[in-house]
């Protein structure tokens, strides 16, 4: 569920007494929706409001002003952003809440179009205007100069360094690109964030050491499409050649997440399956596996590639564990070509799977299709992929049963138990790992060995 996020970094706030430049207190909250290249978005609006001597809170009642980094990717993403926006909008009653920022992609993709939905939004800021968030709210807390910053954000490269982590600190995620170039028929991320551009190696480095040093063990590596990588500054192979850089520094895990699969290459498999950091944990979304659907959706995979790239995966790292998502629905989809991808699922086996019933996006090539399919049949397959996969993921977690294996610690809960991951579950969107009466601390490894499962999650006893 959304909510304000916490100010993870107290060490530097403990610092310094901050005030804006006329001594006077300004509180500000930030809700930060949708992706982990939102959740940096968001640590780096909150580095710049920290650095410009803004207090950041956590509680809307004592803000003055609130940022709502928006996702607005689907239409679900998009409601979900208008209802968050709409109750922040509910604050302004109590006299205190003076500015209502709009952030992130749906700001970009809406524009002033956004306050047609909620009037009371104050400022929209546009995803090229990130790192001056500080600089307008100091232009518009007296008195609102402007209310559109919304700049073409085509060639920027943002420096995502000075971060504050809204994570528990012992991961965080690095965006090595931005934009895409891919053009799927449904997607609206190259409107938004426009063409993919890498970052160059030096920078990359550059914020991966200030993570090392804020003692991050887990670095999860994100962009739309992370093995495009370097391709756009001539760096041949460059996520090999980056994961090598990044080998050097003191994380234990680094998890590589958004891979393409078309272009998984045999060099990027041997160096994940040669690497003692790099997890042998592979995220490929193949969105759909029927060679008419993946024509429609302008996806240069077909079911042969995809079918031959998991079993060079499995073959090249038994212990793999395989992540993908998946869209049911689309303009056109049969009721064979369905059942198609409900056996290729049985077949693939993967560890998690994620799907979504296709939405028409405004502005999108599938969006024109004929052959929309309805909206009950879209609910009705989506039933039938999620409960094959659960049968897929509670026989997988049966057989896992006496295994042993590292175990990061998440959090502690109040009932005296802890939450954790192996290096098959990824923060936030995967399951979880119980361990019953442990007090280790968030960040700290532990082997521990699976007793049973629960639902999706494991319950794991701590062996040291």
């Amino acid at each position: 569920m959304p909510a304000v996020l916490f100010l993870i970094c107290l060490w530097l706030m403990a610092k310094k007494q901050y005030r804006n430049t006329n001594n006077k207190t300004v509180n500000v909250g930030l809700i930060s929706l949708g992706c982990p290249k939102n959740t940096v978005d968001s640590e780096a609006m909150l580095g710049r409001i920290a650095h410009r001597g803004y207090t950041i809170v956590g509680d809307i009642n004592l803000a003055d002003v609130v940022i709502v980094n928006t996702c607005g990717f689907i239409e679900p993403a998009k409601q979900e952003a208008v209802d968050q926006l709409k109750d922040v909008a509910q604050y302004k009653d109590n006299g205190r809440l003076k500015l209502i920022i709009a952030a992130g992609c749906l700001a970009q993709r809406m524009g002033e179009k956004l306050k047609e939905l909620v009037p009371q939004i104050d400022i929209i800021v546009g995803l090229a205007d990130r790192d001056r968030i500080d600089e307008i709210i100091s232009q518009n807390i007296e008195e609102i100069s402007h209310s559109l910053y919304l700049r073409e954000n085509g060639s920027f490269i943002t420096d995502d360094r000075g971060r504050l982590l809204t994570t528990p600190g012992h991961y965080a995620y690095l965006r090595i690109s931005e934009g895409c170039n891919r053009r799927c028929a449904f997607c609206t991320i190259p409107d938004i964030r426009g063409p993919f551009r890498s970052k160059p190696i030096k920078d990359i480095a550059r914020e991966a050491e200030e993570l090392a040093k804020y003692g991050v063990k887990e670095l999860v590596i994100i962009a739309q499409e992370t093995n495009n990588y370097g391709k756009d500054i001539g760096i041949a192979g460059g996520l090999v050649e980056l994961l090598s850089v990044l080998e050097n520094f003191d994380f234990e895990w680094i998890r590589v997440m958004y891979m393409y699969p078309a272009a998984v290459t045999d060099e990027l498999i041997a160096k994940i399956a040669g690497s003692k950091k790099i997890l042998p944990y592979i995220d490929i979304p193949i969105q759909h596996i029927n060679n008419d659907i993946l024509k429609s959706m302008r996806r240069v995979d077909t079911k042969e590639k995809t079918t031959s790239l998991i079993e060079k995966l499995r073959a090249a790292m038994p212990n793999i564990v395989l992540r993908t998502t998946l869209i049911t629905g689309y303009p056109g989809e049969t009721e064979s070509q369905h059942q198609e991808l409900v056996e290729f699922i049985k077949w693939a086996k993967f560890d998690a799977l994620g799907c979504f019933t296709y939405f028409a996006e405004e502005g999108t090539h599938a969006a024109t299709l004929d052959g929309q399919v309805p909206q009950a049949i879209k609910d009705k397959r989506l039933d039938e992929i999620m409960t094959t996969q659960q049968d897929i993921v509670f026989a997988k977690n049966e057989a896992m049963i006496g295994r042993e294996f590292n175990v990061i610690i998440d959090r502690i809960c109040e009932d005296g138990s802890a939450e954790g991951r192996y290096y098959g579950q990824a923060p936030e969107i995967d399951s979880l790992c119980i361990i019953e009466k442990h007090k280790s601390k968030p960040g700290r490894m532990i082997k521990a060995r699976v007793d049973d499962y629960s639902d999706y999650d494991l319950v794991v006893k701590a062996l040291a």
